[in-house]
């Protein structure tokens, strides 16, 4: 289980886009993600007559390691740490992402 995931509300920490926030539009991989309106980038993009797209220069947002990242908290309204948590008895057993700050569970 990955500490973020697709629509988890994050914060930047770290990079030019310090201190904004976003929901996680794509998962790359293990390490970078797309992040909604943070890291946007301008790309030079040629047109193309098939697929009848534009060229031009285009605004996008580019993938961000997670490292520079941190999942945000809504309760205490602050970049928070994920930890896990086994939740139920038996065969009801389950693995929970958690909030280190205070222990409630992450709700996507």
């Amino acid at each position: 289980m990955n500490k973020i995931i697709k629509g988890d509300e994050v914060i930047v920490i770290a990079g030019k886009s310090k201190g904004r926030r976003g929901l996680i539009k794509q998962v790359i991989d293990s390490d970078h993600v797309i992040v909604e309106g943070v890291n946007i980038i301008k790309k030079h993009v040629k047109a193309n007559p098939n697929p009848n797209t534009e060229g031009g220069i285009v605004e996008r947002e580019a993938a961000i390691h997670v490292s520079n990242l941190a999942i945000y908290n809504p309760s205490s309204k602050k970049a928070d740490r994920i930890g896990f948590k086994i939740v139920g008895q038996g065969k009801e057993k389950k693995k929970v992402r958690i909030f280190k700050s205070n222990s409630e569970q992450v709700n996507v």
